[in-house]
């Protein structure tokens, strides 16, 4: 976690994420909705990979752009992870690091 310097802004981080790498699947429904909380495309992490899988850069580096009072963004919860454990190592960085994850699905904020 990078801490905040003195006056320095909270920002809104974003994180998307598909399955497939072939293209048959996109994250424009995602980017949308990211767009739509306030997170600037400058702020948004993207990785095409199975959630299952321990090596996704995108997820990585949004984690480490975070810092205590940032808000991560996602579209659903699936998209941070695929499977129980994942969800688990993920919750817990982002518990131990005091950030703020907000969950939005279909328009309507689910979590806080």
């Amino acid at each position: 976690m990078t801490p905040p310097t003195e006056g320095q802004k909270k920002l809104l981080i974003g994180y998307m994420r598909v399955s497939k790498a072939d293209g048959s699947q996109t994250v424009d429904l995602q980017k949308d909705a990211l767009v739509a909380a306030g997170v600037t495309k400058k702020r948004m992490y993207e990785d095409q990979a199975s959630g299952r899988k321990d090596d996704r850069p995108g997820l990585e580096a949004c984690l480490k752009a975070l810092r205590e009072g940032d808000t991560l963004i996602v579209w659903k919860l699936d998209r941070l992870a695929d499977c129980s454990q994942d969800m688990c190592r993920v919750s817990s960085l982002l518990a131990a690091s005091l950030y703020h994850a907000t969950l939005f699905q279909n328009d309507y904020q689910l979590v806080e």
